[in-house]
């Protein structure tokens, strides 16, 4: 399993909010790239980056915070928020992003989505993120009334690199993933499922592995120190077959 640390971008800042509330932010940190670069040097080969005042906005607004994180992590990026136009993709794959993830948009146009699946095959990551089975959009200030798992069946049999299965109610609380419905997701689709949202401890990341989930995103409990991300890693890899080189089912190759 491939772990992601998870840096959430608000006015510039490292932040996390509780369960999608903007009124519920706590204040991590004023650099992001020097966030970036501690999860590095511990052993991340990956960020998960998400632009909230993006995705409350519709388009990229953190760009030279990102740009910054991209160049001073020197691993590959995942970028999500506010990304729903042909340019907004060029933009961020112009920053050097690896993978954009698609969230409003995709509900709003899966056949847009399938055609730039096909466009950047392998880099473009559906976002679904739910409440109660039911996909939030709009930065998660709007619940639709399609269901998470039939989204996803829907864009299926494009090139997705993967899909990002969030619980709203889970994130940012401390108190463990949606296995449930993290399964659901898993067995409903044919892609690879990245688990976020509520991953805390080293026995989530445990069962995570167990239940075959390739993914998972980590936020929170890395910056109160309730999870060491070393640790995470270590953890991981070590239920990977040792080999000399392991194939990433999220279309990367990871060195051992």
């Amino acid at each position: 399993m491939f772990i992601y640390p998870a840096i959430d971008l608000l006015n510039g800042r490292a932040v996390r909010l509780q369960q999608g509330d903007y009124s519920r932010e706590t204040v991590f940190s004023d650099d992001p790239t020097a966030v970036a670069r501690k999860w590095v040097d511990s052993g991340a080969d990956r960020i998960h980056v998400v632009d909230l005042d993006g995705a409350k906005a519709g388009k990229p607004v953190n760009g030279p915070v990102i740009r910054a994180i991209v160049e001073g992590a020197g691993v590959p990026v995942q970028l999500g928020g506010g990304l729903r136009t042909d340019a907004d993709l060029e933009t961020v794959f112009g920053w050097g992003v690896r993978w954009a993830v698609l969230g409003t948009k995709a509900l709003q146009s899966p056949e847009w989505t399938r055609t730039v699946a096909h466009r950047y095959p392998d880099h473009i990551v559906l976002g679904v993120d739910a409440k109660d089975g039911f996909v939030a959009t709009e930065g998660w200030l709007e619940l639709s009334r399609v269901k998470a798992v039939d989204l996803a069946k829907q864009v299926s049999d494009s090139p997705l690199a993967a899909v990002v299965y969030t619980d709203i109610a889970k994130d940012g609380m401390m108190s463990g993933p949606n296995f449930v419905g993290l399964a659901e997701m898993k067995a409903a689709m044919p892609l690879p499922v990245i688990a976020s949202g509520g991953v805390c401890t080293l026995d989530h990341v445990r069962r995570l592995i167990a239940e075959g989930i390739p993914g998972c995103i980590i936020g929170r409990a890395l910056y109160e120190g309730t999870l060491d991300l070393a640790a995470a890693i270590l953890l991981s890899r070590k239920s990977q077959v040792c080999k000399s080189r392991v194939e990433n089912p999220i279309g990367d190759v990871l060195p051992t």
